[in-house]
């Protein structure tokens, strides 16, 4: 799935590519905005850690795990 995150006097995003599930997400970001803990812990898929501190975020988008097609596809 794709988070992009968007920091806090940047022009640009931070994307990551994560194998976690939507609601694993949203429940590590509540988790965070919640106050239990300064930073907001993202794994990528190729198991890197990314660290944002909480009072940094501007926002957090989740997108839609797709699967990618090989070839032409007809649409």
């Amino acid at each position: 799935m794709e988070v992009k995150i968007g920091i806090a006097d940047s022009n640009r995003e931070l994307v990551v590519q994560s194998k976690q599930d939507a609601e694993q997400v949203k429940q590590i970001v509540a988790d965070a905005l919640a106050g239990k803990s300064p930073l907001l812990d993202l794994t990528d898929e190729k198991g890197r850690q990314i660290l944002v501190p909480v009072t940094r975020l501007a926002y957090v988008e989740l997108g839609a795990h797709e699967a990618r097609t090989v070839g032409f596809a007809a649409t």
